[in-house]
């Protein structure tokens, strides 16, 4: 009869854990997902699986539960189905475990960004872990296993919902890392587990997404004498082959790595994706023998994980010339006195290669003194040059800075990141983070709207890579001093809420505001009360009129912009003068708000730069 878990732990061999159960269900062509929902429909070969892997040599066997939690299984339409499946994952699991096998219940993350990436919220992934471990512990499990997650912040919750549910229950808790030399070179392992143990749990470990060699190298890293370790490498890097992943490690090489695994500490050796009870089958035999001892490995002290996260600040020799001119009453609490008016202006992108006219409007309005020009991304989803690319052109050609928009619209979370690091090796360090237009309404309605964190998330990313860290809070090395600008809307039909939204953009780590375009004092005064406990920077949007028909098209047909009707009627009544009434109440408009704002961002349209100047020369 086995012993308690916890005493399981305490004696001097290795426990085997079994292997990969979605590469066996691929295996024996059982390829319907989730995986989990075949612990209802084909619960024979769940049953199968759970017993090769016994046979193989497994003291430890989970649940076919990863998937199971219900964030998970709405995708599916399967939430309504979230108790039958993980108490027959249990159920099965026990049938062949008898009285020799540990039943771990397995918990997987939910698959989806937490905030300020996303936009589900700690507390909705508590409730969610929560609801699933306690059909797991209900059901009779010995241990619980928290597997394969990214997001150290999702992991802490996942320790704290198992927590409330029983305070008792041992917990393994794996953090999976990314296969990345440069990040296991560093402290950064060892700052997790320390992390990880002050959370109370019983086993800190790693799984999945590395293969042995690097796994090795984490175990390590993450190395403590007081810390009971588990590994579960993946079977190498797979290749994909008629859209199934198909891995490659033998066993005989797994089974290699894992007895070095042991030797350096690990108490609990399994495997993960791409392992098959053959890979389990030949780790069991070579760790067989090996009493457990714990080598004497140096432990770099550093502070704990938390206090690194937030213990960088902005450093104004590299940050960007504009950063610099903002008020310093927006960044610390020196008054605005002597401080610049800051001014950018739009620039029209052109469809094509052929960027000669934005570089010619950079140039004018650099000889006019203009501080930045704004380069947008794909607005309303039209197809145009990457918007990193153009600002180096202009700002290497011209020499004026840019302000650089970055839509979440087109690019998935790897592609946004690597985007932002070419950004800053580039020299471009301004910019603004938007959500984007939906794919639909542009040049190519039938493309994907990617999105994979808005506007919010875009900003945290932004945040974290100043501090050195990526969306996920793993090291990039030197970080980067990007400033950190946002979108909003003072004329929205639901201005609380899109306060609301502003809050969380600054809390997130945004810097400056611009504003979409007004035309009233009125508005942008209730805007600047509603606003005053952000103490942040704002630029005025400012976009001149050139006709009474322009005016029409923005107000009725361009999102988030509002025109009054008194603007509208003015232009009306000018006829062939309203281009130069529009400048005219733009420039008025300047005037009166000028002292509420750190500056103005102008908008002219049809590339009429000098109708920017224009206002200006007139305040």
């Amino acid at each position: 009869m086995k012993k308690p878990f916890v005493e399981r732990l305490l004696d001097d061999r290795p426990i085997i854990c079994d292997g990969a159960m979605g590469t066996m269900l691929d295996l024996y062509e059982y390829p319907e997902q989730p995986r989990c929902i075949h612990n209802i429909l084909n619960p024979d070969i769940v049953e199968r699986i759970h017993r090769e892997y016994i046979e193989a040599g497994a003291e430890i066997i989970e649940t076919n539960t990863f998937d199971a939690n219900r964030f998970r299984l709405e995708f599916y339409h399967l939430q309504d189905k979230i108790k039958e499946i993980n108490k027959a994952g249990v159920e099965i699991a026990k049938s062949v475990a008898g009285e020799n096998v540990y039943v771990a219940g397995s918990i997987g993350p939910t698959g989806k960004l937490l905030e300020p990436l996303g936009k589900i919220k700690i507390q909705q992934v508590k409730d969610a872990i929560k609801e699933q471990a306690e059909i797991l512990i209900e059901a009779g499990v010995d241990l619980i296993i928290l597997e394969t997650f990214v997001s150290l912040n999702e992991l802490d919750a996942a320790i704290d919902a198992v927590k409330e549910v029983s305070d008792k229950i041992p917990i393994i808790a794996q953090k999976t890392f990314p296969e990345d030399g440069a990040i296991l070179a560093t402290d950064f392992p060892i700052e997790v587990v320390k992390h990880i143990k002050e959370k109370g749990v019983t086993v800190v470990g790693s799984n999945c997404t590395v293969g042995p060699q690097r796994m090795f190298s984490i175990i390590k890293n993450m190395y403590q004498n007081d810390v009971i370790l588990s590994a579960q490498p993946a079977a190498g890097i797979p290749t994909l082959v008629d859209g199934r992943s198909v891995y490659h490690a033998s066993p005989e090489y797994l089974a290699t790595y894992a007895r070095q695994l042991v030797e350096a500490g690990v108490k609990i050796i399994g495997a993960c994706c791409g392992s098959t009870p053959s890979h389990i089958k030949a780790i069991a035999q070579a760790v067989k023998d090996i009493k457990l001892k714990r080598p004497k490995i140096e432990v770099k002290e550093k502070p704990p994980y938390e206090e690194k996260r937030e213990s960088v600040v902005i450093i104004e020799d590299k940050s960007s010339n504009f950063a610099k001119k903002i008020g310093k009453k927006f960044l610390t609490t020196v008054e605005l006195d002597g401080k610049k008016f800051l001014t950018t202006v739009e620039l029209d992108i052109p469809r094509g290669v052929d960027m000669s006219s934005v570089i010619e409007g950079a140039n004018y309005l650099k000889e006019n003194g203009i501080d930045a020009v704004n380069i947008t991304d794909g607005a309303r989803a039209r197809f145009r040059m990457d918007p990193v690319a153009i600002s180096h052109l202009v700002q290497t050609k011209t020499g004026m800075e840019t302000i650089t928009h970055i839509a979440c619209r087109d690019r998935n979370l790897i592609g946004l990141q690597g985007l932002l690091l070419g950004a800053w090796a580039l020299g471009v360090k301004n910019i603004l983070a938007i959500t984007g237009d939906p794919a639909k309404i542009g040049d190519f309605p039938n493309a994907t709207t990617v999105q994979d964190v808005d506007s919010i998330g875009l900003i945290r990313i932004l945040k974290n890579m100043n501090h050195g860290l990526d969306a996920m809070g793993n090291t990039i090395g030197e970080p980067t001093h990007f400033l950190i600008a946002c979108a909003v809307n003072p004329t929205a039909q639901n201005l609380d809420y899109e306060i609301s939204r502003l809050e969380k953009k600054v809390e997130a780590g945004a810097q400056i505001v611009f504003t979409q375009p007004l035309y009233e004092i009125k508005t942008l005064e209730l805007f600047i009360k509603k606003i005053q406990h952000l103490n942040i920077p704002v630029m005025l949007g400012i976009l001149p009129l050139r006709s009474y028909k322009h005016a029409e098209f923005l107000h009725n047909e361009v999102p988030g912009i509002f025109i009054p009707d008194w603007v509208r009627e003015k232009l009306f009544l000018a006829r062939d003068d309203a281009g130069k009434i529009g400048v005219e109440i733009s420039a008025q408009f300047l005037k009166e708000a000028k002292h509420l704002v750190q500056g103005v961002y102008l908008l002219p349209p049809f590339k009429k730069y000098h109708l920017a100047v224009e206002i200006l020369q007139k305040i």
